[in-house]
This record gives C-alpha cells, structure tokens and sequence, in this order.
C-alpha cells in the first residue's frame, strides 16, 4: 500500500468529470497503453461530483452511485487502479469500496472531518494544496490523514492564486512540502493553467498551451509525477474544457516530461560544485 504513489513517476489522468462509458473506457485504454510504452505508472482519475462549480448551473457529474458505477466498470475493463475526490465525509465509505484511491479537491485540504474519514478507510489518498495554503502547512492535512490509518498519502501542488483568476506556479513548493510532510508531491497540470470565471458564461477558462512548460519545469523542480487531467474532444468536455490535454497528444507530452524527468535524476547522482 505505501508504495501506491512512490517510487516515481506517477500519472494520474483521465477526464475532469465521470463521462459516457464510451469515453471514459477510451480514455482509460489510451492511457494505459501510452504509459505501459513510457515505464509510467498509471492512475485513472474522474470526479463523480463536481461539487465546487463556480456557477449553480454548470455541469457536476452523474452523481455518487451512478459515477462509482461507471468508475467500476473502468477499473474492470482497463485494469487500471482508480481515483475518485470526495467532498464530504460520509461520502467516503461508499467510495472506498469501489476504487483504489481517494482524492481530496483543494478547496477541502483543511477539512478534518474529511480528510480523517479518508485515512480511516486506509486506502491510498491524494490531498491537492489549497491554492491559499503554503507548502508547510499542508504538513497538517498530511498528519490527520495518517493518524485516521492511511499509509500512502500524496500532495499534489496545483499554484496559487495571483490576484483574481489566475494561478502562479512557485517550483519550490515541491522541495517544500515533500521536507514539511515527508510524502511523494505530484504536479496539477491541467488546473494549474486554469483561470475561474474567464471561461464562456462565466465558467472557468485557462491557457491550455502552457502545460507542457509547467509539466516540464516541475519534473526539473522535482516533482513525483503528474496529474493531467485528458478528454479525447476536449471541447466537449463536460468540465474544464479550456484546460483538458487532448487525449492524442497524451503520448508526446508525457515522453517530453520523462526525458526532463529522467534526465534531472540523473545529473542529481553526478558529482558537481558551485563554482
């Protein structure tokens, strides 16, 4: 179980929101195959509830049973290990019997009832850094989550915000919180390119381009892996669709990123000096 998210890297992927059978299955085949080719470990991740939509009418997903139901039959046909968030405690044990790891959304990172109930199922947990908090203090989330019985734990750094709707990315916050929580840290792609309230309608938008620079300098950083999250249309994608990876550029991006990856490792074990 602790070896869940480490030793690295890890992809977490799949689309923003549990969508039709056809496409999460899609998704969930292509991303197994591109990370079976790269040496990559792979988690499937969707959210069966988008519970923190900044409008009341945006889309929020199928819903606890019918989501897991679909998260299931994804898990049985892709073999691949699956991550769903959960917003609430008591949503938790329900999730638990259906997948393998449990996610908790950012804006949730400092609730205690939550993240306790999360660690008493003792599965695998990802907890994404609020974009308000620093990366010592998410320490704090890392410990309740232990203490309630869960060995394997993640953070994953997603930016923080820069005024009103936009994110900065800080590439220390990797070293920081990894020293602060002694926990594998991963990198929020997708929504760290993420701008609330500049989409159509209000809805959040982003500057999908700049993931592959931001993916890329936090492999350098030392990040643990990558959460992307990947839509074969990603202009139809029911969430997020200024910001999801296109399913077909899933492979290059992640042989770019592995290169970076590989290649800071390496050059870690050579011998150096400041000159």
């Amino acid at each position: 179980m602790e070896e869940f998210w480490s030793p690295g890297p890890v992809l977490v992927a799949g689309p923003c929101v549990v969508d039709s059978d056809d496409v999460n299955l899609r998704i969930a085949d292509r991303i197994a195959d591109v990370t079976s080719r790269c040496g990559v470990r792979a988690v499937f991740k969707a959210s069966f509830d988008k519970a923190n939509r900044s409008l009341g009418g945006a889309a929020r997903g199928p819903g606890l049973e019918e989501g897991l139901a679909a998260l299931g039959r994804v898990r049985d046909a892709s073999g691949l290990p699956v991550i769903t968030d959960v917003h609430e405690a008591w949503q938790v044990p329900a999730a638990a019997e259906t997948v393998d790891a449990l996610q908790i959304p950012a804006f949730l990172c400092r609730q205690t009832d939550l993240l306790v109930a999360a660690g008493r199922s003792a599965l695998p947990v990802n907890i994404k850094r609020g974009q308000w908090m620093s990366p010592e203090a998410m320490a704090g989330a890392v410990a309740k989550v232990r203490g309630a019985g869960s060995s394997a734990i993640a953070l994953t750094e997603r930016g923080t915000f820069f005024g009103y709707g936009d994110l900065v990315v800080d590439m220390r916050a990797f070293g920081r919180m990894r020293e602060a929580s002694g926990v594998p840290v991963l990198f929020d792609a997708t929504h760290a390119v993420q701008q609330p309230g500049r989409g159509a309608d209000g809805a959040s938008g982003g500057t999908r381009e700049h993931v592959p620079a931001l993916a890329a300098a936090a492999a350098a950083a030392g990040a643990d892996g990558w959460f992307i999250e990947t839509h074969p249309d990603p202009g139809t994608s029911p969430s997020d669709a200024d910001t999801v990876w296109p399913l077909h550029d899933l492979e290059p991006l992640m042989e770019r990123l592995l290169a970076v990856w590989h290649a800071v490792r390496e050059a870690r074990e050579a011998p150096w000096s400041i000159r």
